[in-house]
C-alpha cells in the first residue's frame, strides 16, 4: 500500500511504525514481555490503577476518584496473539478520569497457546466478576458498557453476543475501535497483495488460525459463530453500538458490513470512518488532530450511552 494514501496527519507515524511479524515465536515472546513489563504505567491524576484477580481471570482496574456509577469492560488488541492491558493505560486511565467510569481491562489468555474458547471465557469471567462486585466498586450493574480495540473489539463483540444469548444483566452499549470481526477476511488471499499498513492479511490469517487452532480453519464453513461475531445471523436485541475504523484498514469492509447488518436488525449504530487512516491509528498517533476529534466524539457517545 502506498504511503501517499495515508492521511497527512498520520503519514509520519505510519511511516515510522515497525513491521511486526507475530508469526515468529521469538518475536511474539519479546513483544508479550515488553507490553506486560516494560511499558511505563500511566500517571493520570484522580485515577488509581491496580491489577486484581477477577474470578478465574485477571483484570487491570482503573478506578476514578470521583465515579459516575458507570463502568466499561475493555479488551486490548493484539491479533489474539500479543498484547496486554498495560498497552492501553493511557486510553483507559483517561476514560476513567474524563467520564468518571470504572474501567476493567481484561488480561485474557493469548493464542495459539490458549485458543478458542479461552479468550472469550476470560472476558466473560471479568464481566461476571464486575457485575457481582458492582456495589463494592461503586458501579451500577445496569450502566456497564463493553468495548475494545482490534482483536479485543472482536472479543468484546463476542461477549456482547454471549450475554444477549444468556439473558440477565447485559451491557448498555458496545464501543468498538477498528474491530477484528470476521475470519473470512483472512481467507481472502487476494488481499495479501495490498499489504495493508500495521496489520496485513498475512498477520490476520495467523491471528485467526491461532485462535481457531484445533477448532477450524479460517474461512471454513464449520467455524463456530461464538468465536466470530460476523458469523452470527441474528443480531437483533444487541445494545447501541459505536464503531470507529479507518478506510485504509484491512477490517474496513467487515466493520462497515457489521454496522449495516446491526442497523437492519434494529440496533442503533454510529459508524465513524476516518479517511486515510490505517489500522491502529489511535495508538499510532494519539495527538493527531484527526484522531483527537474522533476520540472526543467517541467519548461523548460513550458518556451518553452509560448515562441512560
Amino acid at each position: 500500500m502506498e504511503l501517499e494514501r495515508v492521511h497527512p496527519e498520520l503519514r509520519e507515524p505510519v511511516r515510522r511504525a515497525p513491521t511486526v511479524d507475530a508469526r515468529n515465536r521469538v518475536v511474539r515472546g519479546l513483544i508479550r514481555f515488553a507490553t506486560r513489563h516494560l511499558l511505563r504505567p500511566a500517571r493520570v491524576p484522580g485515577v488509581r490503577i491496580s491489577d486484581v484477580a477477577a474470578g478465574t481471570a485477571r483484570v487491570r482496574l482503573y478506578t476514578p476518584q470521583h465515579g459516575s456509577g458507570a463502568a466499561l469492560v475493555w479488551v486490548h488488541g493484539g491479533g489474539m496473539v500479543i498484547g496486554a492491558p498495560r498497552q492501553d493505560d493511557r486510553l483507559c486511565a483517561h476514560l476513567a478520569a474524563e467520564l468518571g467510569i470504572v474501567v476493567a481491562s481484561v488480561d485474557y489468555r493469548l493464542a495459539p497457546e490458549h485458543p478458542f474458547p479461552a479468550p472469550q471465557e476470560d472476558c466473560r469471567a471479568v464481566w461476571d466478576w464486575l457485575v457481582h462486585n458492582a456495589a463494592a466498586l461503586s458501579v451500577d450493574a445496569t450502566r456497564v458498557a463493553v468495548g475494545g480495540a482490534s482483536a479485543g473489539a472482536g472479543l468484546a463483540a463476542c461477549l456482547v453476543n454471549e450475554l444477549r444469548d444468556s439473558g440477565g444483566v447485559g451491557p448498555v452499549a458496545q464501543w468498538l475501535l477498528y474491530p477484528m470481526l470476521d475470519d473470512r477476511t483472512a481467507a481472502r488471499q487476494e488481499l495479501d497483495q495490498i499489504d495493508h499498513f500495521v496489520w496485513n492479511n498475512a498477520a490476520n490469517r495467523f491471528g485467526w488460525s491461532a485462535v481457531l487452532r484445533g477448532v477450524a480453519v479460517p474461512g471454513a464453513p464449520d467455524v463456530p459463530h461464538a468465536a466470530v461475531p460476523a458469523r452470527r445471523t441474528d443480531l437483533a436485541g444487541l445494545p447501541p453500538t459505536w464503531i470507529g475504523v479507518g478506510d485504509l484498514d484491512l477490517f474496513y469492509d467487515e466493520d462497515a458490513d457489521y454496522a449495516a447488518r446491526l442497523r437492519e436488525s434494529g440496533v442503533p449504530v454510529v459508524l465513524e470512518v476516518v479517511p486515510g487512516a490505517p489500522h491502529g491509528f489511535e495508538s499510532l498517533a494519539p495527538e493527531a488532530p484527526v484522531v483527537i476529534e474522533l476520540m472526543e466524539r467517541a467519548r461523548e457517545w460513550l458518556r451518553d450511552a452509560v448515562s441512560r
